[in-house]
C-alpha cells in the first residue's frame, strides 16, 4: 500500500479575509449599538422572558408561587429603573 499524496490546502485570499472580518465587525457594531440604546430604557436585569435576574430586591419584582422561578419583572421599559433597586438587600436575606 502506498501513501497517497497529501492534499494541498487552498490558499486563503487575504483580501476576502479582510472583507469578511470587516463585515463581521460591522454586524457586531450594530449589535453593540442596539444593546447600548436598549439599556437606556430597559432594566439590565430583565431577561428575554421578562424575568428578573437581579440578585437584590426591586419593587418591580413579582414572585410567583413557584419558589424556584425567577420573579416576573412588572416594570415598564419606559421607566428609569435605577431608583427601584435596593442594592444593599440581597434576595434570600432575612
Amino acid at each position: 500500500m502506498t501513501n497517497p499524496e497529501p492534499r494541498k490546502q487552498p490558499q486563503a485570499d487575504p483580501e476576502r479575509a479582510r472583507a469578511s472580518i470587516a463585515r463581521l465587525m460591522e454586524i457586531y457594531r450594530g449589535i453593540s449599538e442596539t444593546a447600548d440604546e436598549v439599556s437606556t430604557r430597559r432594566c439590565p436585569y430583565k431577561n428575554a422572558q421578562a424575568r428578573c435576574t437581579a440578585q437584590f430586591k426591586c419593587r418591580n419584582q413579582y414572585f410567583t408561587r413557584v419558589p424556584a422561578d425567577l420573579p416576573i419583572c412588572t416594570g415598564s421599559d419606559k421607566l428609569d429603573y435605577s431608583r427601584a433597586w435596593e442594592s444593599e438587600k440581597r434576595l434570600g436575606s432575612a
